[in-house]
This record gives C-alpha cells, structure tokens and sequence, in this order.
C-alpha cells in the first residue's frame, strides 16, 4: 500500500484518506508541508531535485518538504521533512498555506520558515545539489532556471509577506 494522505476540500477540510498516488491521478486535493530554509546570514537555501525524483526532476526548489500523512499537522510533517531530506532537527514556524494548481496535480501547501544553523545532511535521493543564495541572487534566477511551479509561487509570497528585505522584487504571479 502506498503513503496514505488525506484527501481534502478547496476549503482545506478533510474529505477522506486515500492513497497519495490516487490522489494525484484524480487529481484530489490533498497537503504538502514545506519549509523555506534560512541561514544565520538570512540567506535562502535552493535545491536541485534528483534525476530520479519522482516530481519535477532535475527541477530547482526552494521548498523542502513533503505530503502530509494521515493525522499529521502541518508543522509535524515539515519537521519530519527536513530531519529526512536535510538531516537537521531545527524548529519549523508556519507561516501560511494556499492551494496550487500548478503542477502534478492540486495541493494545499502549508509553508514554514526555519533557521538552520547545523551542517546539512541531504538525502541524495532527493536532493542532486544545494546551495544558499541571497534573495537578490534568488530573484535573478527564479524565473530563468526550471524551478518547482509551486516553489517558484511560494517564494513570491513568501517575500511578499514581509519575511525578508526583498519583498515584492519578483513581481506579479
């Protein structure tokens, strides 16, 4: 049996549970929990996914994160996310959620903001490459390299929210 998530409304209430593959082929709804990572420095760290992951590969990122499991928060799965993606146990903070269309199929991303400040450990299956960048250095390649539709929405709300001294230089949606 696959990894069981809960299939939810436009409302972000929770309609069922269903297996995360089903959810995608029939395009249900359902939760992702991610976390934007900052260093001490309050530069932003970008990924690569993999060759082998199974969205978006080879695509950048700057979301690490993951579906929501059943009975999960949201701030329980970025947490759980990061120990496996990064290899860090840091205090995730949420920050806001909206629903995607853009992508694979809908989702409600619930989006956190950690300060990291340990070495990171990253899961090769997961992640090819990382790096930190400011949100000035972020802002010239977000819309030139391939970036995670999702990531690329995330980000501009992100900076938007007042979260960094960047708000707003990456323009409209």
């Amino acid at each position: 049996m696959g990894e069981l998530v809960e299939h939810v409304d436009e409302q972000d209430r929770v309609l069922g549970v269903v297996e995360r593959g089903e959810a995608e082929r029939q395009h249900w709804p359902h939760r992702i929990a991610t976390t934007i990572c900052r260093d001490r420095a309050g530069r932003i760290l970008v990924l690569r996914r993999s060759e082998t992951h199974s969205r978006f590969p080879g695509y950048y990122d700057v979301m690490v994160g993951g579906a929501v499991n059943e009975g999960e928060s949201y701030e329980e799965a970025a947490a759980r996310e990061l120990s496996e993606e990064l290899g860090v146990r840091v205090p995730v903070r949420f920050m806001f959620k909206f629903l995607c269309r853009e992508g694979t199929s809908p989702v409600w991303f619930g989006v956190h903001e950690a300060v990291v400040t340990e070495p990171l450990i990253p899961d090769p299956g997961e992640i090819a490459w990382q790096g930190w960048l400011t949100e000035a250095e972020l802002c010239e390649v977000v819309d030139q390299r391939l970036f995670v539709p999702g990531g690329r929405i995330a980000l501009r709300r992100y900076l938007e929210s007042g979260s960094g001294s960047g708000a707003g230089e990456l323009g409209a949606e």
